[in-house]
């Protein structure tokens, strides 16, 4: 059996009911269970549908996501996320760049390494390099200043927290921004990068190994031998080529506004909707969320 979910973005709710039935009388669906008024309803299937991704991309000219997958299985015991761009709404190493005066050119190597068309160790490297003198100061004011989370990523860590999952935050962004946010949602841990410092200023440097998209796949296999669970038993998320990995062995692996390369290797995508879709796709009703 397999669970088609509709959803779109709860801060402007497009999904009419009209929709949902319409597909669901189309592919011999279930009766359609509203789990959010006008955002997010599901219906059961006896197979997968084979225009499954024509009508995905009609859909999405509505301003509203797909997701179809195994119904068993679908609450997940561990959530393993990335942090650029995904639980927050920035990419951290582009807005210490803006402090540092060469935001246009970091921005630039940042989204052609997130779309795969880069190493990202040397890319890396590369812009951290740009970010020597940089006082160590400047990233609380970042934090501060700059940074905000995603939406929906306080309710989905407090409402899968609460059903006992465990949260993993693996980034190949830096610790300095991977504690706080770590700490600020909940999270039982983060993996991240480490930015050298030498009196007070950054070197320019990062900490050796570079956490890349081989780390994030490491940590899917340590955290979840250490927890004694299996991967299907895991949700991750995250949006660029890095992530991939973990998407591709994750039972649920979620492309979040993913780039284009990234979001094709996937089969949920989620281009509309927020951070609470990963509640949605488990089968979860707003009713359920926690704060």
């Amino acid at each position: 059996m397999f669970v088609a979910t509709l959803l779109c973005n709860p801060a402007s709710p497009v999904l009419e009911p009209a929709l949902p039935e319409s597909l669901r009388s189309a592919w011999g669906g279930g009766e359609t269970d509203w789990l959010a008024p006008g955002v997010a309803a599901e219906f059961s299937l006896a197979q997968m549908p084979g225009n499954r991704w024509d009508v995905w991309a009609d859909l999405q000219k509505m301003g509203v996501d797909l997701v179809i997958q195994h119904s068993a299985g679908r609450k997940k015991k561990m959530l393993l996320a990335d942090m650029d761009s995904t639980m927050i709404q920035q990419e951290c190493i582009d807005e210490l760049a803006e402090e540092a005066g060469v935001g246009a050119r970091v921005r630039q190597i940042t989204a052609r390494a997130m779309n795969g068309e880069l190493d990202f160790e040397g890319a890396l490297t590369e812009r951290v390099g740009l970010l020597k003198g940089l006082p160590e100061a400047v990233i609380g004011k970042v934090l501060a200043e700059r940074i905000t989370f995603m939406p929906g990523g306080s309710q989905l860590l407090a409402t899968m927290k609460a059903e006992g999952a465990y949260a993993a935050l693996v980034s190949g962004g830096f610790t300095a921004f991977t504690a706080k946010v770590a700490a600020d949602l909940g999270f039982d841990e983060n993996r991240a990068n480490t930015l050298e410092v030498a009196d007070g200023k950054l070197t320019g440097k990062a900490g050796r190994p570079i956490l890349g998209r081989k780390a994030k796949v490491e940590a899917l296999e340590q955290i979840t031998a250490r927890l004694g669970i299996d991967e299907t038993d895991v949700i991750a998320v995250g949006d660029g080529a890095n992530d991939l990995g973990m998407l591709q062995r994750a039972g649920a692996g979620v492309a979040l506004h993913a780039k284009p390369s990234v979001a094709a290797e996937c089969d949920i995508r989620i281009n509309h909707g927020d951070l609470t879709a990963l509640l949605y796709i488990q089968g979860y009703g707003q009713n359920a969320f926690k704060v």
